[in-house]
């Protein structure tokens, strides 16, 4: 089992404006498609918001860059507010005089309305799995004995720590005495977590509770255990906004208040990195994760906790901050390390801690021709999954490195799961592609054969669909991967209504998974594009560092060709082609709209980092600094200003329609990115699209947004997107 597996925040994996006062753009009729009705929208007119402008300039290097819009940085601000509500009210106003909007929440509800379970952990005979009935806000945790005909019973229903159902449960830990749980929630999409405990044998809570938890799973070792946090915010100091600095490794003893807890690592030199702990299931080992802000890896140290002599030092394990590596296991008093240091496609070594000098190591697993996505040790066995083309490959070794098998899947897709104790006799693992809803599966080490665990019964027939994928050129020669689904017997007349996604960076991979709001496109014949950009980790560090600082441009070339190869090959046109990503999507979005406004009819940029000359400025920004670069730097300053949506904007340009979507929640990519870049479009764009933002409220990044918010947000989606194109899925 992973125990210091970095927790990814990498965005993992959604300007000025009017100030001589409200200006009206006419709506405009497309040609129709004839797959679908045609729908002119009966919208004459959009009258944005008018939003003050400021003189605010900023001096980077000798280059002044004005920032009119700089006071919707402050969040907390009543104009601020006030301007988020004048956009939301214009948002919704037009969206609500969309004929079919209902008509597609409805629909959406109805297929969303499915049980969907998550993959389940044995703990001492007991098997503990999350489960959504089908429209509840959250899912639910429920426990139930590991044996045939066993009944589950709720343990924690995250419904209830809430009125509205924007608490989310975000983590479950269990002691190696199976005798705890501690849990982690998180309040309207924050990154902030919360840490409680619960007795398992009462099930009863504990009073224990601690604040101020981010970047941090829970790592268990005797009657406590190890957690990240920063300092509480300084008051007046907007907690969803400020910079986080200082990150610290505490361990928290049961029965004790936060304030008792014991400080196990800082570094006050510097301020910005993640620490992160975990500990062996021996308990022997306690292993630090370090990263710098800086590079793009993490270095490891350890401290063995049977040793008195250890009792507050670190032994460096790798000292370099220039590779990604995570600990898997222990095996006689040595450590497994999944690395891609001198391997980019990763490789497992095990590291002797009192010699941990690289020319001591042991490769376990080496490097092939397919990148090591993961590593789970399990069952006195090593479960590696493989990634071929973006789609999942599982084998099972010894734990000398030994090939046993391969764990066979039931199609092309992507594999998740496999985790356990060193006792385990079975393990549980979910697949899942893009019309394969997600079923768990439980897999018996020793006769290797896997068995539905849960299937979920979903309105979905996959045999009426076709997932192919093709490789085509991007603008220097490189060969893209893309999967492309739709309804068999798709006729490619250039007319389908296409969605294009993508992201491309910080080393995360886009397999194929089954999402139900999708299927709302397919089965109204449209066509899904999901493009496996340079920067994204399909194909080990090479590709991601293909797609980062300062070759960035590559990604968006990269999405450009995606769309132009759809239409060249006839299965879509501009007019029919939305564009969407979220997160470091969003920036895609926003940099490939604003670079080729050609290219598509409706843009969807969500939670999308805007501004990328102040990115570092909040919250956990600075961690994505290896990835993009900085403006601190000149060199990198004049590659960012090359692209950031929010300063490459041309007035007059006939930009796509555009629904901006972010969340007031959100302090990972602050939405004030978003807030900057609506004012800016909504000012410069010429011709007669819409160019709207749409903010949720209590909600956050993505993560443990409500059922309910989920279905009203791609009901909006679909619906602006539909009505942009000029087609009415539901039209006679």
């Amino acid at each position: 089992m992973h125990i210091t597996k970095y927790p990814l925040l990498a965005l993992l994996a959604l300007g000025a404006c009017r100030s001589a006062g409200p200006t009206a753009k006419s709506a405009t009729t497309y040609s129709a498609n004839p797959h679908m009705a045609a729908v002119t929208p009966s919208v004459s007119s959009v009258k944005y918001p008018e939003t003050r402008k400021s003189d605010h300039v900023d001096d980077y290097h000798g280059t002044p860059v004005t920032d009119p819009y700089r006071w919707l940085e402050d969040l907390d601000s009543p104009e601020t507010k006030a301007w988020v509500e004048a956009q939301n009210k214009l948002t919704f106003g037009y969206l609500e005089k969309i004929p079919f909007r209902d008509k597609i929440r409805e629909r959406l509800t109805t297929i969303w309305n499915y049980e969907r379970y998550g993959v389940p952990q044995v703990e001492d005979g007991q098997l503990y799995f999350s489960k959504n009935d089908g429209l509840q806000n959250q899912a639910v945790l429920y426990v139930q004995k590991n044996a045939p005909q066993s009944q589950p019973e709720v343990l924690l229903d995250p419904n209830k720590f809430s009125a509205d159902g924007t608490t989310a449960l975000t983590g479950t830990y269990f002691s190696n005495d199976h005798r705890y749980m501690a849990y982690a929630t998180s309040g309207g999409g924050s990154d902030w977590l919360k840490v409680k405990v619960l007795d398992l044998k009462t099930r009863q809570p504990l009073k224990d509770e601690l604040e101020w938890v981010k970047v941090s799973g829970v790592a268990w070792t005797k009657d406590g255990f190890y957690y990240s946090r920063y300092a509480a915010p300084k008051q007046g100091e907007n907690q969803l906004a400020g910079k986080n600095e200082f990150h610290q490794v505490y361990y928290h003893q049961l029965g004790t208040p936060q304030k008792a807890d014991k400080l196990v690592y800082e570094n006050k030199k510097m301020p910005l990195g993640f620490r992160f702990a975990g500990t062996t299931e021996d308990e022997r080992f306690l292993v630090l994760s370090l990263t710098d802000g800086v590079a793009d890896g993490n270095r490891l140290a350890v401290r063995d906790l049977t040793d008195a002599k250890q009792a507050d030092k670190f032994t460096t394990l790798i000292s370099s901050f220039e590779h990604n590596n995570s600990v898997v296991g222990s095996v006689g008093g040595k450590l497994l390390v999944l690395t891609n240091y001198q391997a980019p496609l990763y490789r497992l070594v095990l590291i002797d801690p009192k010699k941990p000098q690289q020319a001591n190591w042991k490769t376990v697993l080496p490097e092939t021709t397919y990148k090591i996505d993961n590593v789970e040790h399990v069952g006195g066995r090593l479960i590696a999954t493989y990634l071929k083309d973006a789609s999942s490959q599982v084998k099972v070794y010894s734990e000398a490195g030994e090939f046993q098998n391969d764990v066979e899947l039931p199609a092309i897709g992507t594999a998740a799961g496999f985790s356990g104790r060193r006792d385990a006799k079975e393990v549980y693992y979910a697949f899942t592609s893009f019309t394969y809803p997600t079923t768990i599966y439980k897999y018996d080490l020793a006769t290797k054969q896997s068995t539905v665990f849960q299937a979920p019964k979903v309105e979905v027939k996959p045999d009426d669909y076709l997932t192919t994928q093709v490789f085509y050129s991007s603008k220097d020669g490189t060969k893209i991967p893309m999967f492309i689904v739709h309804k068999k017997g798709l006729k490619l007349d250039g007319k389908n209504p296409t969605y294009l996604y993508g992201y491309g960076g910080f080393d995360v991979s886009l397999t194929p998974s089954f999402s139900v709001a999708r299927m709302l496109w397919l089965e109204n014949g449209g066509v899904l594009a999901v493009a496996n950009l340079r920067g994204g980790g399909e194909y080990g560090e090479a590709w991601h560092k293909a797609g980062m600082t300062p070759n960035k441009q590559n990604v968006f070339d990269d999405f450009i060709a995606a769309a132009e190869y759809l239409s060249v090959q006839n299965y879509t046109s501009p007019k029919h082609l939305a564009i969407a990503g979220g997160s470091n999507g969003g920036l895609l979005v926003g940099a490939t709209m604003i670079q080729r406004p050609d290219v598509a009819r409706v843009a969807l940029p969500a939670v999308g980092v805007m501004d990328m000359l102040r990115y570092q400025k909040f919250t956990i920004g600075w961690n994505w600094a290896p990835e993009y670069g900085t403006s601190d730097n000149y060199a990198q300053f004049q590659n960012l200003y090359s692209f950031s949506p929010l300063h490459t904007l041309k007035p007059g340009a006939d930009y796509p329609a555009t629904m901006i979507t972010t969340a007031d929640h959100d302090d990972r990519v602050v939405p004030a990115h978003s807030f900057k870049f609506a004012a800016a479009l909504q000012e410069k764009a010429g011709g007669a699209n819409p160019q709207l933002i749409r903010v949720d409220v209590n909600a956050g990044h993505g993560a443990g947004k409500s059922t309910k918010l989920q279905i009203q947000e791609w009901a909006d989606v679909w619906a602006f997107t539909y009505y942009s194109m000029g087609l009415n899925p539901y039209g006679k």
